[in-house]
């Protein structure tokens, strides 16, 4: 289809530098939030645990206490990388005979699977799968932290207290969903006004703010209780009662035993450096074949990225989809899943180093926009949709099944390159973030770019099916090779929806930190303290 968009427009966004400590988010503010904590002694854990909670008030689209993910951490005394991961998983209770297909054809939303009855795997208090996100940030402060856990939800708190702010990035998410936001009178309540999405006011001193008072009572609670309470206490029994009072199967059964998991990450070589990904149920291991082709088949010339360059990046990327997708299940819980790489998805990445040099790579996710739609009245929550990442249909290896653990497509990664910098680099975007993940780090690795290049660069896309989908920036002469070769499109850059996914990336070189994040995002920044 034929945009409509300006061909000539420019959208720069410079990489910040600096001796302390960086926190590149999705959003200017939850960066703030991080930096301020590492201003005031804090570890680039401690950041993280901030931001994080940042976040889930400031865009509850994306991602907050009703979610899951992981991190990729580098803790620089002991020359360490670990992964933290706290993906969600299905309820025990869960009882996949009340998931009935419908045989009228595939679901609309952004899965493939066959429609299942009144969509009760895409919205709803059915598709919630058990929520990892505190349990991943109470793992990552037993570990790593050095301020109370008090403290870094303070601002969390005080952000919720505000209300949430709107201005039009916020009126466009709202919208999108708004649709299945108005099914759930909670849902309606926090995030509609008279059953429309709300709109900022033309006046310069004039603004619009939703209220966010069960959810600021949550985070107070949580604050004080500790990161246990929302799997064994009082935040823990009213999100059952009112999931379960609306039909869905989440139980305090389900909830108590969660935790997060420690894991080695893996451990790619590539170019005289080494890459440091999310193992298992993750991209990581697709982000694994990517590398391993590209090094074989990518020779960088001087310059930058040619037009073999991006031909190579195409193929590799197509060729890593392909394996992918032969194993469309996961029996063993060890196996990569395909099908999630046919699908976008709504998450928020943020990456993080502090002075001593300490990093993080931190994606998390309620898979869908605003997740499952449905905002757990009493706490305010917005509950994710994890539910909507098995097959509904049965005997298959991914088919939805009681406990069994959500398949993902996030890469958040560690690398450092044969020059001896180290980034910390993930993106949002769905099926979308393996290809700017690994040019990312190709741009860096192989071409030695600093992040104001690299973010700058423009990239391609190759996770569309057969489809290869390049930025309208990239030379006329790169263009035309991969029309040659691919089934090719040309597209600009938009907030939505996105063609491309929206990276946050820092860097650390000798004792300089840096960072930048995607120039065209309305919302992001890369912070420094102080």
């Amino acid at each position: 289809m034929r945009d409509q968009f300006s061909n000539i427009q420019q959208t720069r966004k410079p990489a910040v530098s600096s001796k302390a400590g960086v926190v590149a988010a999705q959003s200017r503010r939850a960066a703030e939030v991080g930096a301020e904590v590492l201003a005031a002694g804090g570890d680039c854990i401690d950041a993280v645990i901030a931001t994080t909670f940042a976040l889930g008030v400031l865009e509850p689209w994306m991602s907050g206490l009703g979610g899951g993910g992981a991190m990729v951490l580098y803790r620089a005394r002991q020359d360490r990388y670990e992964v933290i991961d706290y993906g969600m998983r299905a309820p025990a209770s869960l009882n996949p005979a009340d998931y009935p297909l419908t045989g009228s054809g595939a679901a609309s939303d952004i899965f493939p699977w066959p429609r299942v009855k009144d969509d009760r795997n895409i919205h709803g208090p059915g598709s919630i799968a058990v929520p990892g996100v505190v349990a991943g940030m109470e793992e990552a402060h037993r570990r790593h932290a050095k301020m109370p856990w008090k403290e870094l939800l303070a601002p969390s708190v005080k952000l919720a207290d505000e209300g949430l702010a709107v201005d039009w990035w916020t009126t466009v998410m709202i919208s999108s969903s708004a649709a299945d936001l108005r099914r759930y009178s909670a849902s309606a309540a926090a995030y509609l006004v008279d059953g429309l999405p709300p709109n900022p006011q033309w006046g310069i001193r004039s603004e619009v703010r939703l209220p966010q008072d069960r959810l600021k009572a949550t985070m107070t609670q949580l604050a004080s209780a500790g990161a246990r309470d929302f799997y064994e206490g009082d935040i823990a029994k009213s999100l059952v009662t009112d999931i379960q009072g609306a039909g869905g199967a989440l139980s305090v059964e389900d909830l108590k035993p969660f935790r997060a998991h420690l894991r080695e990450p893996l451990a790619i070589p590539y170019r005289g450096g080494k890459v440091f990904a999310t193992p298992e149920l993750t991209a990581g291991p697709t982000l694994s074949r990517t590398l391993g082709l590209l090094q074989k088949d990518l020779e960088p010339a001087r310059g930058g990225p040619d037009a073999a360059a991006y031909a190579a990046y195409a193929s590799a990327l197509q060729a890593a989809y392909r394996e992918r997708l032969k194993d469309m299940g996961d029996q063993d819980g060890r196996r990569s899943l395909g099908a999630e790489a046919l699908a976008p998805a709504c998450t928020t990445h943020f990456s993080a180093v502090d002075r001593d040099g300490n990093m993080a790579a931190v994606t998390q996710t309620l898979l869908s926009t605003f997740g499952s739609k449905f905002v757990a009245e009493k706490t305010g929550i917005t509950m994710n949709n994890g539910i909507m990442w098995f097959d509904p249909t049965p005997g298959t290896p991914n088919s939805l099944a009681p406990g069994k653990r959500c398949l993902t497509n996030y890469t958040p990664v560690l690398a450092q390159a044969a020059d001896g910098r180290r980034v910390a680099v993930g993106a949002s975007g769905g099926r979308r973030i393996l290809p700017a993940v690994s040019q990312l780090l190709s741009f860096v690795m192989d071409y030695g770019m600093d992040l104001d290049a690299a973010i700058h660069q423009p990239r391609i896309d190759a996770s569309e099916g057969t489809i290869v989908i390049g930025d309208k920036r990239l030379p006329q002469a790169t263009h035309e090779a991969l029309a040659a070769r691919f089934d090719y499109e040309r597209a600009g850059v938009q907030a939505l929806p996105m063609k491309f996914a929206v990276p946050s990336i820092v860097m650390r070189n000798g004792e300089t930190n840096s960072g930048a994040t995607e120039p065209f995002h309305a919302w992001s920044e890369a912070v420094a303290e102080g």
